[in-house]
């Protein structure tokens, strides 16, 4: 009699231990997919700007036809950053590529400024409110990434949901961060 209940005690240990690691390992896949998700909205995000990188580019060229080292350099540096896919491994690659791009536009969008006809075309202004638009939704799907990252990587590495993580090679993901010198406005020369 003895032994059943001991048996019983050591049959209910299990159960509940393989309980709780069960709803562990579901709520760290949860987070995870979130963060993955975000992610894909952060890729998406950046996609939309590069396609409408050619139609600036294209209204940019009938009004500036001899910037054109400016605009080799949008379109070199759009082709750049779509040639990345990104995951969660090359955030790093993926965000240098970007901040090229990121530059290249300025000093197109800097050509705007130095042709008054151009910045009136109602076309350039349209795509101009487009790429601004894109720039803060970009802004907005990284923050919500790197939001969803520290929700994750505060789950596997909490204990005791730590020991079911390293069985199950939960790796910590990457965030976000800014850009080797974002510190610094650019420098806008005409």
């Amino acid at each position: 009699m003895k032994n059943l209940k001991g048996i019983i005690v050591i049959i209910a240990v299990v159960v509940v231990l393989g309980l709780w690691a069960a709803s562990a390992y579901n709520s760290m896949v949860g987070v995870q997919e979130k963060a993955t998700t975000e992610l894909a909205n952060v890729q998406s995000a950046y996609q939309r700007r590069a396609d409408l990188i050619p139609n600036l580019v294209e209204t940019v060229k009938g009004y500036a036809a001899h910037e054109k080292e400016t605009l080799e350099g949008v379109v070199e540096a759009r082709s750049k950053a779509t040639g990345i896919n990104l995951d969660a491994e090359n955030i790093q690659e993926f965000q240098a590529a970007q901040g090229e791009l990121s530059s290249a536009l300025g000093r197109l969008i800097a050509i705007g400024e130095a042709y008054p006809d151009l910045k009136a075309n109602e076309n350039f202004q349209q795509l101009q409110i487009q790429l601004e638009g894109t720039e803060n939704r970009i802004n907005e799907a990284r923050n919500k990434y790197n939001t969803a990252v520290q929700n994750y990587n505060l789950v596997i590495r909490s204990f005791p949901k730590n020991i079911v993580a390293s069985l199950f090679n939960f790796d910590k993901m990457t965030k976000f961060e800014a850009a080797q010198g974002a510190e610094k406005a650019p420098e806008v020369k005409f």
